[in-house]
């Protein structure tokens, strides 16, 4: 067993529970506020949309001056736990004052601070362990986050179906104070703040420290590779709550339980494969994982489309277990490998969950207009469409990034 660098006072537990716990605090929120807001206020789907757009835009705009920022403090743990005060608040508000102007409000708060998770673990991670341990590490981060989801699933939907859906969002702050506690427990001195942001620990190497920002225009690897993210969930981001809206029109009093079996279906394929990715990332090359979790998402979009049985949408949301565990695995690495040495790593995290924001904002504006108008069968094949452009893409133009001693040994 490759032995670990970090100071014997760290406990890598406490990043397992850092990953599992945050996915309780997202997950108690998500697809849950769409089918709420549906199914028992009584929203159109083009408000639902609209609320989702206008905090989706917000977000994306300050995602990338927050991974800039976490590149450069050193309260990494600081700021973690004040977005979770702050997603805390915004669910006691959606919970207390479930109308228009709160709701879009408290979301739009809540997808701002939303966005420091996803690079302040990434950078705890690479603060905490040395580069050769990376792959298996972030792989372990996905697999306890997609543990965490599987577990927020199944209280959110015993709470839902005992209590109401409403009483769900009031899981967010008593998570949030489990992931908080969980945070603490990592000491701040055993981060290692230039590994963090993937300086390069070789001064003679990179004289001038970190690169400009201009580094996330001039490496076309990182333009590509932002371009398929975008359109991976422009496709995906509005599939998960389609599905929700249908069964619960259909399900009303199961409405809660039916999204958690959907939740727990695909979180549950994620887990083995967010750890079968960690452990071959490095020996069959990045591509080719990436290549299969893209391909899934067109062929999962289509088939929502044969059947309206609940049986059935359920199963195929199983597909979503591949294809995002993949993609959640790999991301964080597939930027590591990229911006590696430059001193960037959590501005280009910051920029890649921007392109990622406009591709989820725009899926729910989009997909409430489509359902409107069309119906859920159009919007279901409309996602299909995006979902092969960004498969093609990646194949034509995405080059491996695995270095090649790693990738072929």
């Amino acid at each position: 067993m490759t032995s670990v660098t970090q100071p014997a006072r760290f406990q890598p537990r406490s990043l397992d529970a850092i990953n599992f716990l945050l996915a309780d605090v997202r997950g108690a929120l998500g697809p849950y506020l769409n089918v709420f807001l549906v199914t028992q206020q009584h929203w159109s789907q083009s408000e639902v949309g609209l609320v989702t757009t206008l905090g989706g835009l917000l977000g994306l705009a300050v995602q990338t001056p927050i991974g800039a920022a976490i590149d450069e403090t050193r309260a990494k743990r600081g700021a973690i736990i004040l977005a979770l005060a702050v997603l805390a608040l915004g669910a006691v508000v959606i919970f207390a004052m479930p109308t228009f102007w709160p709701v879009a409000i408290a979301n739009s708060l809540m997808a701002v601070v939303g966005d420091v998770f996803g690079p302040a673990v990434a950078a705890l991670t690479l603060g905490l362990y040395a580069r050769r341990q990376l792959a298996r590490r972030l792989g372990r981060n996905s697999a306890f986050d997609h543990a965490g989801n599987v577990a927020i699933a199944v209280v959110a939907g015993a709470v839902g179906y005992v209590f109401s859906q409403r009483a769900v969002f009031l899981l967010v702050p008593a998570f949030g104070v489990l992931a908080g506690l969980a945070v603490l427990s990592i000491p701040a001195a055993s981060i290692d703040h230039d590994r963090a942001r993937d300086l390069c620990e070789d001064p003679a190497a990179s004289p001038a420290g970190a690169a400009g920002y201009g580094i996330l225009f001039r490496s076309r690897p990182l333009v590509v590779f932002g371009l398929c993210v975008m359109l991976f969930h422009l496709a995906n981001a509005a599939l998960l709550p389609l599905v929700g809206q249908k069964l619960a029109a259909a399900y009303p009093n199961e409405a809660t339980a039916m999204m958690s079996a959907c939740i727990v279906a695909a979180q549950a394929v994620m887990l083995p494969i967010a750890v079968l990715v960690g452990r071959t990332a490095d020996t069959w090359g990045r591509k080719p994982l990436f290549l299969a979790g893209f391909a899934i998402l067109p062929i999962r979009a289509v088939l929502y489309t044969f059947s309206d049985n609940s049986l059935w949408l359920i199963g195929v949301q199983l597909l979503d277990g591949i294809g995002a565990g993949i993609f959640g695995a790999l991301t964080p690495l597939v930027i590591a490998d990229i911006m590696h040495g430059t001193g960037r790593y959590n501005l280009a995290q910051g920029a890649i969950a921007t392109v990622q924001g406009i591709g989820a904002s725009l899926s729910g504006l989009a997909a409430g207009v489509i359902v409107d108008r069309f119906g859920y069968s159009a919007a279901f094949l409309a996602a299909g469409g995006a979902a092969l452009m960004a498969l093609v893409i990646f194949a034509l133009r995405m080059p491996e990034t695995a270095e090649r001693e790693t990738a072929t040994t």
